[in-house]
C-alpha cells in the first residue's frame, strides 16, 4: 500500500510499502510501545508481546537498510540483516553504546539511529530524507563516521572495531560496550589474538562485549569458520580466555525444512520466530549481566545465514550493485516480505526513541565532551647548543612521566619496546603492563604501558583511546609503525569531523633508517614518512622531525597541548648534537622551519640553500656546508621540522575541521618562505622519504633546485655506509649541488 497520504513531516513518509500484521499476533503486541516514557528498556522480555515487538524491531531495520541501500543501487544490506535482531535486542534492552568493525552494516546502524531519532540533528527527519542524503557529501557516509550523531566510532578496516571498544571500556568502567564482529572479520586471528592479550592486561576489565554475528558467509565467499561446528566456536572463544560463551543458533527454530547449518529466522512460521525473538531478547539480556553485574568475560553469539529477511542470501546479500534499484523484482520482492503495518512502524519508533533514555545522539557516551585533568608546566630541560651531545627520545621521557603524573588515565603502547628506544624513563614512571610484577623489567599489573608485539593493537588502542576522550601515546619504530597506520588514520579522519573536543592522537617513532643499517633493510622503512605527509593534507595531521632533544621536547609539548589533531613525531635514539634553544624550537615548530647556519656575506659568491629533513642527516649536511664554502660558495642550512606549516594554505583542507575552535589555519607566509629558502640553488636533503620536502622544491624561487633522499635499505656496518649507499654522504651531496651551481 502506498504512503502518498502521509504527512510531509510524518517519520514514516518516503517508505515505498506497508504490510498488514499477520494474523496470530500476541495479546499486548499492538497496544503501544512496551518502553514506557521515562523507561529506558523492555520492562520483561519473556513475554510474547516482548518478543513481538523485538521482532518488529529487527524487521523494520531490515526494511530501512535494504530500502535505503536500493535507493542509491549502492550499499551493504546483507552483513547487517543477519545482524539486525540482536542489534534491536541491544538497542531494546537500553545498550547504545554500540561499537561494530563492519563498516559493511552502516544502513543498519543509520537505520537505527533514524529510528530512535539522533538523526534529526543532521536534518533528517523522514525515510524521504535519510534516502536521499545516504552515500551523499555530508549525509549518510558509505561506512560509520563520528560525524553522524549516535556513531561512537569509525569502521572501516576490518579488525578495528574491538580496539575502540576496549578503549571506551576502560575510560567508562560501568557501561556496557558491545562491539558487534562479522565472522568474516573474524577469519583473521588478529581480532581473537587481540582480545586474549587484552585480556590477559587488563583481566578486570568485563565490560567489553563482543558479539559475533556468525552468518557462515563473507564479502565474496563462505567464512573461513563456516565449518566449525557450534561447540567448535564455543571451544574456540574458550581458548581466548572468554569466561562465558553465550550462543543463540536460529537452526533448531527452523521449521521451514532449510537446508545447512545457517538458516534464515525470517522464513520461520510466526510462533517460531517468537521463539528465537525470546532467545535472542534473553541471550542479550544475559551476556550484558555477565559482563557488567558477574564480571565474566563473555561473548554473545549469533547464527543465522546472511542476508536473513534481505533480497538475497550468503554472500549474494552482501553488496548491491548497480542493477539493484528499487524498481528490481528482488528489492521489491524484499521489501514487501518485511514491510510493517503503520501501527508497528509507530511502535517500534516509540520503543527506539525511548530505549536507553533517549536517542543515542544525545546519550552516547562520546556526544559529551570527557573532562580531562589540568596538566601542570611541563618540565622542559633547555639543553646548551653546542654542549653535550643528547638523545631526543630520551629527553622525552620526563614530559611522558609528568603527564602521567597529572593524568592517572593516561596510556601508552609499545609494541617494539621503549627501552630499545631510549624511552626507558617512560616505563619507569607508568610501568609495562603485565601480570607479573618485576621491577627490573618495569613492568607490574597496574602498568600503564600496554605492550603486545602488534603494532595494529598499539596503534588501535592508543589511537581509539585518544577518540574517546582519554591521553595517549604511541611508541613505535618508524620501520614497523605502518602496521598500525591504517587505524591511526581512520581515527585522525573521525577526529577531524566531531562535534567535541578530544585530546589529540599522539605517535612518536624512533629508529629511523639511518640508525639501522646492522639490522639491514627489514628495519629501514622510512617510506612511511610520505604516507604521513599525504595525510598532512587532510586538515589535521601533522609530521614533526626534531633536529635534537630540545626540539622533540617542544614538539611533544605542543602536541598534548592540542585537540582533535593527529600528531606524529619522528626522532632520533641516538645522542646527537643540540642545535636550538627550547625557544628557538618552538619558534621552528610555529614557522616549519629554521635557519641553523648561514654563510658570511662574500662578494660574488652564490648563495647555496641546504634544506634538510631529519636529524643524523645533518651531519651529512653540515660536510656539504664546509665543502662549498672552500669551493667560495656562500651556504645556508635549513632545517625542516614541522613541514605541514610550509604548505600553502590552500593545499590543505584545515577549513573541512567541524571544530572552528580546533582547526590549525598556521601556515608560513611566502615573506618569510622566501627569506627561509631564497638562493641561488637549492638542495633538498633527506634523510629519509622526499614528501616532506615537496613543498620546499615547489614554493622556492631559486632557479636551480634539486632533490636527495632515501632511495632503499641495505645491511651496512655504520651509518657512513649507509649514506654512501643512498649518495646521501657529504661528497655525493656535494656532486649533486655543485652541479646546480655549474
Amino acid at each position: 500500500m502506498p504512503n502518498s497520504d502521509l504527512p510531509a513531516d510524518d517519520f514514516r513518509h518516503g517508505l515505498l510499502y506497508f504490510g498488514a500484521d499477520p494474523a496470530g499476533t500476541p495479546d499486548g503486541a499492538l497496544q503501544g510501545a512496551l518502553i514506557a516514557e521515562g523507561s529506558r528498556a523492555l520492562p520483561a522480555i519473556t513475554t510474547p508481546a516482548a518478543a513481538y515487538q523485538a521482532m518488529l524491531a529487527a524487521d523494520a531495520l531490515r526494511y530501512l537498510t535494504l530500502q535505503v541501500a536500493a535507493s542509491k543501487a549502492s550499499g551493504h544490506p546483507g552483513g547487517f540483516c543477519s545482524s539486525a535482531d540482536v542489534v534491536a535486542a541491544l538497542n531494546l534492552l537500553g545498550h547504545k553504546n554500540l561499537f561494530t568493525e563492519v563498516g559493511h552494516h552502516a544502513p543498519g546502524y543509520y537505520s537505527a539511529l533514524f529510528l530512535d531519532g539522533s538523526l534529526e540533528a543532521m536534518g533528517i527527519r523522514t525515510v524521504t530524507e535519510m534516502t536521499a542524503r545516504f552515500r551523499e557529501t555530508h549525509g549518510l557516509l558509505g561506512h560509520l563516521s563520528g560525524a553522524i550523531p549516535g556513531v561512537l566510532a569509525p569502521a572501516g578496516p576490518l579488525g578495528q572495531g574491538q580496539h575502540f571498544a576496549w578503549a571506551a571500556a576502560l575510560l567508562n568502567p560501568g557501561t556496557l560496550c558491545p562491539v558487534t564482529i562479522g565472522d568474516g572479520g573474524m577469519g583473521e586471528p588478529y581480532v581473537m589474538s587481540a582480545f586474549k592479550h587484552y585480556h590477559t592486561a587488563y583481566p578486570a576489565t568485563t565490560n567489553v562485549l563482543p558479539v559475533l554475528i556468525w552468518n557462515g558467509f563473507s564479502q565474496e565467499h563462505h567464512s573461513m569458520v563456516c565449518t566449525m561446528s557450534d561447540a567448535q566456536m564455543i571451544a574456540y572463544w574458550r581458548a581466548h580466555d572468554f569466561d562465558e560463551v553465550i550462543l543463540v543458533d536460529a537452526k533448531p527454530f527452523d521449521d521451514a525444512a532449510q537446508p545447512g547449518a545457517f538458516v534464515d529466522s525470517t522464513k520461520f512460521s510466526l510462533a517460531q520466530r517468537l521463539a528465537f525473538s525470546t532467545a535472542v531478547l534473553d541471550g542479550t539480556r544475559r551476556a550484558a549481566d555477565s559482563a557488567l553485574v558477574t564480571k565474566r568475560r563473555t561473548v554473545l553469539i549469533l547464527k543465522q545465514i546472511k542476508g536473513a529477511g534481505s533480497h538475497g542470501s550468503g554472500s549474494k546479500s552482501h553488496h548491491l550493485y548497480p542493477q539493484f534499484t528499487l524498481q528490481h523484482a528482488d528489492i521489491i520482492s524484499g521489501l514487501q516480505r518485511r514491510a510493517l503495518s503503520r501501527e508497528s512502524w509507530a511502535i517500534v519508533r516509540d520503543n527506539f526513541r525511548r530505549a536507553a533514555g533517549g536517542p543515542a545522539g544525545q546519550v552516547a557516551l562520546t556526544e559529551t565532551e570527557r573532562p580531562l585533568p589540568v596538566l601542570p608546566a611541563l618540565p622542559l630541560q633547555d639543553f646548551p647548543v653546542g654542549g653535550e651531545a643528547q638523545i631526543p627520545s630520551s629527553a622525552l621521557s620526563p614530559l611522558v612521566a609528568a603527564v602521567g603524573a597529572a593524568d592517572p588515565d593516561l596510556i601508552a603502547t609499545s609494541a617494539d619496546g621503549n627501552e630499545a628506544s631510549g624511552l626507558r624513563g617512560v616505563n619507569d614512571a607508568l610501568r609495562i603492563r603485565h601480570p607479573i610484577k618485576d621491577d627490573l623489567y618495569s613492568q607490574a599489573p597496574d602498568g600503564r604501558v600496554f605492550e603486545p608485539i602488534s603494532e595494529d593493537a598499539c596503534a588501535g588502542l592508543a589511537a581509539a583511546y585518544a577518540l574517546m576522550g582519554g591521553r595517549s601515546i604511541w611508541f613505535s619504530y618508524e620501520s614497523f609503525a605502518i602496521n598500525g597506520a591504517p587505524v591511526w588514520q581512520t581515527v585522525t579522519q573521525a577526529m577531524a569531523e566531531l562535534r567535541r573536543r578530544t585530546p589529540s592522537t599522539i605517535a612518536m617513532f624512533t629508529a629511523g633508517a639511518l640508525e639501522q643499517g646492522r639490522n639491514g633493510w627489514t628495519h629501514e622503512r622510512p617510506e612511511i614518512e610520505n604516507y604521513f605527509m599525504a595525510l598532512a593534507r587532510n586538515g589535521n595531521v601533522h609530521p614533526i622531525f626534531p633536529i635534537d632533544a630540545n626540539t622533540m621536547q617542544a614538539a611533544y609539548a605542543w602536541a598534548v597541548s592540542t585537540s582533535n589533531q593527529g600528531v606524529v613525531i619522528i626522532g632520533c635514539k641516538t645522542a646527537i648534537p643540540v642545535r636550538l634553544t627550547m625557544a628557538q624550537s618552538q619558534a621552528a615548530l610555529a614557522a616549519g622551519a629554521v635557519s641553523l647556519y648561514e654563510s658570511a656575506p662574500k662578494a660574488g659568491a652564490k648563495t647555496v640553500v641546504l634544506a634538510a629533513v631529519g636529524d643524523l642527516i645533518l651531519g651529512s649536511v653540515f660536510g656539504v656546508k664546509d665543502s662549498l664554502e672552500a669551493a667560495g660558495h656562500r651556504v645556508r642550512i635549513v632545517a625542516v621540522v614541522a613541514p605541514r606549516r610550509l604548505l600553502r594554505s590552500g593545499d590543505v583542507a584545515w577549513k573541512s575541521v567541524n571544530l572552528p575552535g580546533v582547526r590549525d589555519a598556521g601556515f608560513i607566509s611566502d615573506g618569510d618562505f622566501n627569506a627561509l629558502f631564497d638562493g641561488d640553488a637549492l638542495l633538498g636533503i633527506s634523510g629519509g622519504a622526499s614528501a616532506p620536502l615537496e613543498s620546499v622544491i615547489l614554493r622556492s624561487r631559486a632557479p636551480r633546485r634539486d632533490l636527495a633522499a632515501w632511495r632503499r635499505g641495505e645491511t651496512t656496518a655504520n651509518l657512513a655506509q649507509l649514506l654512501a649507499f643512498n649518495e646521501l654522504d657529504a661528497a655525493s651531496l656535494t656532486a649533486r649541488a655543485a652541479t646546480l651551481l655549474a
